[in-house]
């Protein structure tokens, strides 16, 4: 079951390299409109560019930013459980979560309406919160 519980977090990395490739995709022609990378000011970040280009083509980096925030968990628990025996539920819940999160990029990067969007989120974290609680009984309560 090791397998099958580290396949959604495998699949989680490549959809956050899919979001980094798209937020690129879609940035430097909006930069290159601008003037391209040269009339960047030195040390700038990301950030900077709101309310610079377009909002729809920042949504696309906002999400990536999430990918790179919450998942760490997942990233983590997932390895716990895969370590510590993980239950077909466990597997099921797993690939809940990435399926619910790459919904979530996709609606993120699209639409952005933040009612669905939060709704997205709630319940691919109560999901997570879900797989915490069982790498916590399968480490302290083996």
């Amino acid at each position: 079951m090791q397998r099958e519980m580290l396949a959604p977090a495998a699949v989680l990395v490549l959809w956050t390299f899919v979001m980094l490739i798209w937020l690129a995709a879609s940035r430097l022609p909006a930069l290159k409109a601008m003037g391209g990378l040269a009339n960047a000011k030195p040390g700038g970040r990301g950030q900077d560019l709101e309310g610079v280009i377009p909002a729809n083509i920042n949504w696309k980096s906002h999400n990536y930013t999430h990918l790179l925030e919450q998942p760490t968990l997942f990233y983590a628990v997932s390895t716990i459980l895969a370590l510590t025996g993980a239950t077909q539920t466990d597997v099921l819940l797993a690939w809940g979560y990435v399926s619910l999160r790459i919904v979530h990029s996709l609606w993120q990067a699209l639409v952005n309406t933040v009612p669905v969007r939060f709704t997205l989120f709630m319940v691919s974290t109560t999901l997570l919160v879900a797989l915490a609680i069982r790498a916590a009984e399968q480490t302290l309560f083996p």
